[in-house]
């Protein structure tokens, strides 16, 4: 009885927060890779920009992740700074990605001009996108001084997004054969690898910070202010959280004074939330607003799916407060999320169609999204 009272701590402010967080995000991963979609199909020479799995695909993302995994955990020291800088271009480009709608609407709404000024890459830049990949630059510099973990989440927000957009999945066949895989893969690396590996490797290689090389190279040069540089990063490779959120933080210190979960754990059941909206779209024959989300037309499988994802979520939390260790969280989040949209769509005798994946596409009919 007395172990059950530690739930109370999933009320305080940052698990809440956390839960809050993941559960928003997933949906928005969701919704832009839904939009984007939209773009590919109006724009057929844009569908390069975008990976839809087959199987051996997804057959490969454990086995490709299981070996990045031991990598990092045997030569992080090593490369971190090399991750750290990989990791900064990759913010830079998603937060861009993720930006850019919100900018197009602003024009459009107040009816600005914005004509091409450079062009980088074979690919030309407007004034407003020139001035928004500077915003995204200079809020990737801050990080990298500061290390503030307000920072490290939206960058790491911004990569969740940018993969859900861009890596798709065809049917919920291929879903299931990903999901289940990598519910494998996190048990594995959670609970089985000290046994092999003599640590935790899932846990060592999340809990380590990485080289901050912007602090090399002004120690290396005896730049005045380096005091102000932040030596260490945690990557923004998971969303962090302040156990003590209405207190005093100071940025950089250890991970073991932050909740985390990781980009992972947002993204794969992302894909899947992905897949659900753009089956739940395609059926419907309206075009349906962001705001009419909570009406019947056509949006069934997206209302277990979410609920699911938060269930898992919040039984995963539970589950280390309980067990006072890390948990996998695709342990929970893979039934609480795949269960409920193959039971859901096997009893509304959609199953097959969903297993395959034979619908129309996003702009047949004059179908669509509006946001």
């Amino acid at each position: 009885m007395e172990s059950l009272w530690r739930l109370v701590y999933l009320l305080e402010p940052a698990p809440v927060t956390l839960i809050t967080t993941a559960v928003a995000v997933t949906f928005g991963s969701a919704f832009r890779a839904l939009n984007y979609g939209k773009e590919m199909e109006r724009n057929r020479d844009m569908s390069e920009a975008s990976i839809t799995l087959d199987r051996s695909q997804a057959l490969m993302i454990p086995v490709m992740s299981s070996c990045s995994l031991l990598l990092m955990f045997y030569l992080f020291t090593t490369v971190s700074q090399l991750l750290t800088i990989f990791t900064s271009i990759a913010a830079a480009t998603s937060l861009f990605f993720c930006l850019s709608p919100h900018a197009a609407y602003l024009k459009s709404q107040f009816g600005l001009a914005d004509p091409f000024v450079s062009r980088c890459c074979a690919k030309s830049f407007t004034r407003i996108q020139v001035l928004l990949l500077f915003t995204c630059t200079f809020t990737v510099a801050a990080w990298l001084v500061s290390g503030h973990w307000i920072l490290n989440n939206l960058l790491g927000i911004s990569i969740c997004i940018a993969f859900v957009s861009h890596v798709r999945l065809p049917n919920i066949k291929i879903c299931a054969m990903l999901l289940l895989c990598l519910f494998v893969y996190d048990i594995f690396w959670v609970f089985y690898s000290e046994r092999f590996f003599g640590a935790n490797v899932m846990v060592s290689v999340a809990t380590q910070q990485a080289s901050n090389p912007m602090h090399t190279v002004a120690s290396s040069l005896s730049l005045p202010g380096l005091q102000l540089i932040t030596k260490k990063l945690e990557l923004p490779v998971k969303i962090i959280f302040p156990r003590n959120l209405l207190g005093r933080v100071i940025p950089g210190t250890s991970a073991s004074e932050f909740m985390m979960l990781g980009l992972g754990d947002m993204a794969i059941p992302g894909m899947l939330l992905a897949l659900v909206l753009c089956f739940d779209y395609r059926k419907s024959r309206d075009t349906i607003k962001l705001s009419e989300l909570h009406s019947s037309k056509g949006h069934k499988y997206i209302w277990y799916a979410l609920p699911g994802y938060a269930i898992g979520l919040v039984t995963a939390l539970a589950a280390g407060i309980l067990t006072h260790s890390p948990q996998p969280a695709l342990l929970y989040l893979v039934p609480s999320t795949l269960g409920p949209v193959v039971v859901i769509s096997w009893m509304k005798n959609e199953l097959l169609e969903f297993w395959e994946g034979n619908i129309p596409k996003l702009n047949d009919k004059n179908r669509g999204v509006e946001v």
